[in-house]
């Protein structure tokens, strides 16, 4: 039986692994495990300590093999992590060489996640050794891999070819073990797998769900097992499993949210009833004097196909009084982004308000497209203890949405038709600051998740005064991104733990 990365405490544990009974808890686990044991072999990860008085990181990732009541094996993760979200060597020092496990005639290697992925699938190598190549020297005929290898887009593939490739290059079957569920930002989709030793997927469990099957490794396959979903639904899945365990994982039973009658938070609504039940998501419309009558008929309209309770809460005689009670300051000034942004706090004052009272999680509803580019008003619709979808860009959006409609009308199709628009002055359309969210969304995947230079990114033919200023505005709200809360990352190259860019600092390139 093979178990994921970590899997008796969970992947990352981060700074927990300090705490002073974490590790002595999680191998007391393992001894209790294993003593209930017996002729089927359990293969499963842990935390276990370095040695007390050689230099060095104070522990291992770990996996050990169970077996009659006994650890009989105990094997080190060789390759430790430490880019993107990964931070393994500030904890975790790496292993030697693995021995192959002898066990019913078979020699069989074991492997921990980062462990199998070796240059030829990196586009430059990050190690010095193959921990694959080692073990295949000593002589194997089956290779195991525990992972905790989280979601992206294109993820899934990946790894397929990945792991096919080792298949085919050690001409031995690769039994892989993926995580499933959510922590913090992080959303494992499982998609476990088998590679025959010809490179051939001959099983694939399925993603986004808790799996277990029996299989022979040994057995040839001549084809490849499909992968099960196209991209809009695993975007759909992993955020719908990334906000289901972060709110029950978190103590909450239950989310509300601001509903605008825009795109963005009727997709947030949307994953928000199918992860926790329509009976467990509050919605609020409040209406200002920019808000159109459709949006509100659109909020209720989506209320109603979700089956999730909406009230209509107006805010104009909030904002009506604020601007009043400020009046006399700003005596002379024409009305500008400080009015919109009053509307925009207002709205979260009450969406706080009901979190408390109703011990609700607040759900923000903006997207990556905007927070990238700081459109979005701070302790306003950035409010809230999760960002469903900060990390899906605006033309994704529209994407997850139409697969959610792919057999009837669950968001209206009024809102997917209609222009975008924050509705915070007269005939306010999100076009009128921004550039169309193709070039956007384009533009920042080059500079977000490329990292590619203005210069580059014009050379693709993007205009350079447009490509410039998304620039600029995605350096200058790093200060802003810093305040917004955590999202689930879905693209491979997130706002957040993965990218650690300095608030305070002048680079331009």
């Amino acid at each position: 039986v093979v178990t994921p990365e970590l899997s008796l405490v969970g992947y990352p544990p981060r700074d927990l692994v300090f705490k002073s009974q974490f590790v002595p808890k999680c191998l007391q686990a393992l001894d209790y495990l294993a003593g209930e044991i017996r002729e089927v072999p359990l293969l499963v990860g842990y935390v276990d300590h370095h040695h007390p008085t050689k230099p060095g990181k104070p522990f291992r990732n770990a996996a050990a093999w169970l077996e009659d009541g006994q650890i009989r094996h105990r094997i080190w993760k060789t390759l430790l992590p430490t880019y993107d979200v990964f931070d393994e060597r500030r904890y975790f020092e790496p292993g030697s060489a693995s021995e192959p496990i002898v066990w019913k005639g078979h020699r069989i290697g074991v492997t921990i996640c980062e462990d199998i992925w070796t240059e030829d699938f990196l586009k430059r190598p990050f190690y010095d050794r193959d921990p694959v190549e080692e073990l295949s020297a000593k002589g194997i005929d089956l290779l195991l891999n525990l992972s905790a290898s989280p979601f992206h887009l294109g993820k899934p593939l990946l790894r397929r070819a990945m792991i096919g490739g080792i298949a085919r290059k050690a001409k031995v079957p690769v039994v892989y073990c993926n995580s499933i569920g959510a922590n913090d930002q992080l959303v494992f989709d499982g998609h476990s797998l088998v590679a025959s030793a010809n490179g051939r997927i001959s099983a694939q469990l399925p993603g986004f769900t808790e799996a277990c099957r029996v299989i022979d490794p040994f057995s040839p396959a001549e084809n490849d097992v499909p992968l099960d979903s196209a991209d809009a639904e695993q975007l759909y899945q992993a955020l719908v499993l990334g906000v289901r365990d972060y709110v029950t994982k978190s103590g909450f039973s239950s989310v509300c949210l601001g509903l605008s009658g825009g795109i963005d938070s009727a997709l947030t609504a949307a994953i928000a009833a199918d992860a926790l039940g329509p009976e467990n998501v509050r919605g609020l419309t409040m209406p200002s004097p920019y808000s159109s009558r459709g949006s509100v008929d659109d909020s209720f309209a989506l209320a109603k196909n979700l089956g999730i309770r909406c009230d209509e809460v107006p805010i104009r005689n909030a904002f009506e009084a604020v601007k009043g009670t400020m009046g006399p300051i700003f005596e002379g000034k024409p009305e500008d982004v400080t009015e919109e942004n009053m509307q925009a706090r207002l709205r979260g004052l009450m969406l706080m308000s009901l979190s408390n009272k109703e011990n609700h999680l607040l759900l923000t509803t903006g997207n990556k497209s905007e927070l990238a580019v700081g459109y979005c008003t701070i302790y306003g619709d950035m409010c809230g203890g999760l960002a469903v979808i900060s990390d899906l860009p605006k033309v994704k959006v529209y994407e997850v949405c139409r697969w959610i409609n792919r057999e009837r009308e669950i968001i209206p199709w009024n809102t997917i038709d209609k222009p975008p628009s924050a509705e915070l002055r007269p005939d306010q359309k999100d076009q009128d600051t921004l550039p169309p969210y193709e070039i956007l969304d384009g533009i920042l995947e080059l500079y977000v998740e490329h990292q590619l230079s203005a210069d580059e990114i014009i050379s693709r033919g993007y205009e350079e005064a447009t490509v410039r200023w998304v620039q600029r505005r995605v350096d200058f709200n790093e200060w802003k991104r810093h305040q917004a809360a955590p999202g689930l990352r879905v693209t491979s190259k997130a706002f957040g733990i993965g990218r650690r860019m300095p608030i305070v600092q002048r680079f331009v390139g």
